[in-house]
This record gives structure tokens, sequence and C-alpha cells, in this order.
């Protein structure tokens, strides 16, 4: 029988992150520092508008391209939080969680070998995505001394004849790492010069603790050459929801729009009136779950801290880096080991590519007593490993 498969999906690597997901489930007394997935409930009032909606009957297909409604209220958020203008009906599409509007992008962009910058450490799903799309993935190693930034000197360095994407990937899963606005304007030189065009994975904006996220499709020149994809699943504990957004230029938008229509038909229609309740009413809840990640966060520097390992402060999204060199083991090994010995899970740097050899990544996106309980097992393991060395 000829080989029902094709090749570029059975060549795509699973996930590094499932498996130490599906281990925990099966693991008495384990604690998950692993899962970036919020630990607050969504709102009540944001449920109340979604079984509002069912008790009424509103159980029908919206337009393709989302809720009138929704489409409005995310144009107006993003112009309030992050001065961005856009056409609510040309130039904005809903779409299934942050994740369908990368897809999208992508395959609404590409041609066959086209080259897509990846700056990693970076979610799981930039460079299948572009794989699946006929593009070819191109590696940006981003660097530790730089806090996990990228620069424009590496920016430069990566690009081609052939270079057509660059993804930017901040706040950053996993690292926490951030760019600011002078980091931005640097960058954005090079892109402008090089006619490049910007995905721009902007889900964890509303999590940036040093100062207010500044979207590159702000700065002069670049937002005709950035679509900026942002959702409800981080910022308001909308994960199991299932619903994102993508904003950008109208002729891009139109082709992502088209896709959309064969593949999935609309987003939700039930998380939809939530999300227009999320947008109307949720700055609070928002700020609350904030400040719950800010407390938090300088809790892991403390303890990073205390235990003398190295790690850079995040200043955005729910995730450390921490580096685990000193223990002489793989970041597999490392976490393998911590699961098995302490019970605590956590995810190797090399689950967001090869550059994270020698990290792991730590969501605090857990209850402090979680994190508490977690830090003393890990506290525990360290010290073991170090009276190993000697």
């Amino acid at each position: 029988m000829r080989n029902p498969l094709a090749d570029r999906v059975v060549g795509i690597k699973p996930s590094g992150i499932r498996k130490y997901f599906d281990i925990v489930n099966e693991m008495k007394d384990a604690i998950s520092l692993g899962v970036g997935e919020p630990d607050f409930d969504t709102p009540w009032h944001i449920r109340d508008e979604g079984i509002y909606s069912l008790e009424k009957g509103k159980t029908f297909y919206t337009s393709n391209s989302g809720l009138k409604e929704l489409k409005e209220e995310i144009t107006y958020y993003l112009k309030r939080r992050m001065d961005l203008d856009y056409h609510p009906e040309k130039e904005t599409i809903v779409t299934v969680g942050g994740s369908e509007a990368i897809d999208l992008g992508m395959r609404a962009m590409l041609n066959l070998g086209d080259e897509v910058l990846i700056p990693q450490p970076s979610y799981v799903s930039y460079e299948p995505c572009v794989i699946l799309a006929g593009g070819k993935p191109v590696i940006i190693e981003l660097k530790n001394e730089n806090e996990f930034r990228l620069t424009p000197e590496e920016l430069l360095a990566s690009i081609t004849p052939k270079t057509k994407i660059l993804v930017l990937p901040f706040p950053n899963n996993p690292t926490g790492a951030i760019m600011e606005k002078e980091d931005l304007e640097k960058i954005a030189k090079v892109i402008i010069e090089k006619d490049l065009f910007v995905l721009s994975d902007e889900i964890y904006s509303e999590l940036s603790y040093k100062h207010s996220h500044i979207s590159i499709a702000c700065i002069p020149g670049m937002k005709e050459r950035t679509i900026v994809i942002n959702g409800f699943s981080k910022s308001y504990a909308m994960t199991g929801w299932r619903l994102g957004y993508a904003c950008g230029p109208e002729a891009i938008i139109e082709q992502m729009l088209k896709i959309h229509q064969f593949a999935i038909m609309c987003a939700p229609t039930t998380s939809q009136y939530a999300a227009v309740d999320a947008l109307r009413n949720g700055d609070e809840d928002v700020k609350m779950m904030k400040e719950a990640y800010n407390q938090r966060r300088r809790y892991l520097m403390h303890m990073f801290q205390k235990m003398k390992l190295p790690c850079f402060e995040p200043y955005g999204a729910f995730y450390a880096f921490p580096c685990i060199q000193q223990f002489g083991m793989t970041s597999d090994e490392f976490a393998t080991r911590l699961l098995r010995e302490e019970k605590v899970a956590v995810v190797p740097g090399t689950a967001f590519g090869e550059c994270g050899e020698g990290f792991i990544r730590i969501s605090y996106a857990s209850s402090l007593m979680n994190l508490k309980e977690a830090f003393e097992r890990m506290e525990n393991f360290i010290n073991k490993r170090r009276k190993e060395q000697g």
C-alpha cells in the first residue's frame, strides 16, 4: 500500500512540553510549574455573558470574520491600550485562539521556499506552522547575555534574499523577555530597509511588568508591514474558550479570512459574546491577575538568588528561564530527575529550540502556596546535586 502520510507532517517533531504534562497527570502529589495557563477561573461576568448568550439561543454561525460588535471592541481596545488604529471590518479577523491566527498569517503570506526568521527560544508552534505553509524556518538564537532580546545585528546577519517574514514573539514564552521601545525602533530600521513583514505575537501584551507593552506596529513605517496577533487566553484566563484575533493590512487580512472561511467557518459563537464583555468590563480583572503574577514573579527572583540559580529578570508573560548548566546535566535530564525525585514538573529549555539547552522554563501561573512548596522541593534537589559535586 502506498504511504498515506505527508512527508512534511511526519517530519515535524511532537511538542517537547506534552510528555511532562502526561506524566504529571498520573503522578500523585506532583506540582506542575510547566503549564502555560492561568490558574485563575474566567471572571464570572465573562462567563455569565457566555451563559446568557446560550440561554438566548445565540448559537448560530457568526460572520466569518467574527461578530461585528466584537471586532469593534477589539479595535477600540487596541486604540486605547496601544494607540493602534484598525478598521473593524477590513483589518480585523477573529480566530480560534491566537494559534490559528499564526497559522493563517503564515499560509496567507508564504510562497514555497520563502524564509521566515524565528527568534528562539520561543513558542513551539511557529516553526511547524512555517513548514506546513511551505516556508523555510530560519532560527535566530537569542542570547542570555542580551536578556533574550532580538538585536538588530542578529536580525541583519540572518536575512537573505529569500527572507520574507520575521516572527516577533514578545513578551516571550518561555523566557519572559520583553522588547522595549528603543529595541523595537532599532530592528524596525532593518525591517524597513530589507522590506520584510512581521508577525508580532502579542498574546502576553497585558503581562508586561516594567512598563506598558509597546507594539512594533506603533513604530513609524511598521503598521503596513505587521500582523498583530493577540487573544483572550492569557489576559482574561480564557484558554478553553479558544478565541484570538489578528489585525493588519487589509490585503493580508482578506487572504487570511479566505483560508479561515474554508477551514473553520467562524470562531465559537458563545466565546465571541463572552469576549465582548471581557473587553468592555474586564480591565479590573486583568489588573488583579497581573498584580498576582507580579507578586509571584518577585518571589521567584528572590528564590533564585537564595538558591544561587542564575536567572535574568523576566519582565513579561508568566515564565522564568533559569540557567542550570552548573549541574552538568542537559535540560531534559534536569527536568526528568526533578520530576522523578521531587515531583516538581518544569519544562526543559530545548522544548523551545536547541539554544534553550542549559535552561528550564518555570511557569508562575500557579498559586503562591504551590510555588513555595515547589521551590522547597527544588531547593532540596539542588542542594543534593551540589553535595554530589563536592
